[in-house]
């Protein structure tokens, strides 16, 4: 098929470049030129593990092009993806601005009837209401569909092409059908196809966030309630997951959850549910816990120096909000990072994709280290934020030689609380007991 995505951020170019790499003809087209610059030059404005090759084959086989003109990149298109941003505005609810211009410059330039397939995460009712606004502008016959997306970011690539199911909302079978054909390379292990009403699509997405994202906040307030019992949530937690009922999925403790979906969709379903006079009480809470969450791991630190921390060395590991991506908004690296500055703190931090963002952000204020052990360097204690796999098994013979101080704050619980009172270190996990 011939298809065109507009915007080429996290999900319209994987979307695209997928899609590509399945046999379509794909036109990314974004309004920047600059990225459309960087990626005709084969440069990848994110990071996301598989996509530079992807992109890069793709894009040699004449299979992936890219524009920033909209109607070029649209005028030999069959379905037409809108993949732009959706950030969270400052009511909490979804900024659409870029879907309504993208929709009204779409219905201007239709050469012939199209479909256009909503991916971007947007509020309920937002289809019907891209279809009212773009009729406005055209006479061309036209279908809007909603496809959301399941992305995880760090795994996208297998995600898209192994799906655990696509879901797609349609107003006519004969739309559910054609995207069905589009979708059949990804569908070959039986997975599920989902037609339902747009509306329910919509829905689906922000219902499967939120559902996850309480997971989250659910495992972290346990956990909290473990450490002060001297229970150890590692323990509880298998205790729970082997229930066939509950698994283990998302029951991992940690610092908080970040990223650029679950704060953005909890707090648009709260929004939602507002705008229309109902109560959000669970979904006020996960994004309420979460946000406590976040400030766990500095007031444990700054707790271990006495309240006087100034002078101090700190170094952090892991800076994006998940391994795997270089991506950190809404990161709790980031918190962490802002009350040890405030406390005098030096701050040496380190990150295998994410030092660029961050540098970005705070300039000369931390010290950045290409390698996790140069950040340990007279270090009064470390911090690990993020769980990249690197940092799961390092040689603590070199961390002892190059820390100041013995002491680990394990945002991750990537060690075991018994082992590393041997090895001369303080532990201290999230929801652990004491060795």
């Amino acid at each position: 098929m011939k298809i065109a995505v507009i915007g080429t951020g996290y999900v319209g170019l994987v979307t695209g470049t997928c899609l590509a790499e399945s046999g379509n003809d794909v036109v990314c087209v974004d309004k920047v030129e600059s990225k459309v610059a960087m990626l005709l030059r084969g440069e990848i404005p994110i990071y996301e593990p598989g996509l530079t090759e992807l992109v890069h084959r793709n894009a040699r086989d004449g299979r992936l092009k890219f524009t920033t003109s909209l109607s070029e990149g649209i005028s030999d298109a069959e379905i037409i993806f809108i993949a732009v941003g959706t950030p969270q505005g400052s009511d909490g609810g979804a900024d659409l601005s870029g879907v309504w211009a993208v929709g009204e410059e779409l219905a201007k330039h239709l050469p012939e009837p199209k479909i256009i397939v909503v991916k971007s995460t947007v509020p309920v009712g937002t289809n019907a209401e891209l279809t009212r606004r773009m009729a406005e502008h055209t006479r061309v016959a036209f279908d809007v569909a909603s496809n959301p997306e399941f992305l995880k970011e760090g795994a996208a690539i297998e995600d898209f092409n192994k799906p655990d199911r696509v879901v797609v909302g349609v107003r006519r079978a004969e739309v559910g059908q054609r995207l069905r054909v589009l979708y059949e390379p990804f569908l070959r292990t039986d997975r599920p196809f989902l037609v339902m009403t747009p509306e329910s699509a919509e829905m689906t997405k922000y219902v499967a966030n939120c559902l996850l994202a309480t997971k989250i906040s659910f495992i972290n307030e346990m956990a909290n309630l473990c450490e002060v019992y001297n229970a150890d949530i590692n323990d509880v937690r298998r205790g729970i997951g082997h229930d066939s009922r509950i698994g283990f999925s998302f029951l991992f403790p940690g610092a908080g959850y970040g990223g650029s979906c679950f704060p953005k969709d909890v707090r648009a379903a709260v929004h939602m549910a507002r705008s229309h006079g109902l109560p959000a009480r669970m979904m006020e809470a996960v994004d309420a816990v979460n946000e406590d969450q976040k400030t766990v791991l500095p007031r444990k630190i700054l707790a271990h120096f006495g309240g006087d921390a100034t002078g101090k060395t700190v170094a952090v590991w892991g800076l994006a909000f998940k391994p795997r991506t270089d991506d950190i908004r809404e990161a709790p690296a980031l918190i962490l990072i802002d009350s040890l500055l405030a406390a005098g703190v030096s701050v040496r931090v380190h990150d295998p994709e994410a030092l660029a963002n961050v540098k970005a952000i705070y300039g000369s204020k931390l010290t950045y280290c290409d390698r996790p052990y140069g950040a340990l360097e007279q270090a009064d204690a470390l911090a690990i934020v993020t769980e990249w796999n690197e940092f799961r098994n390092p040689d603590f013979e070199v961390m002892s030689r190059l820390m100041r101080a013995r002491v680990i704050f394990d945002g991750r619980n990537l060690y075991e609380p018994a082992r590393m009172g041997p090895l001369g270190f303080t532990y201290h996990g999230m929801g652990r007991a004491e060795a």
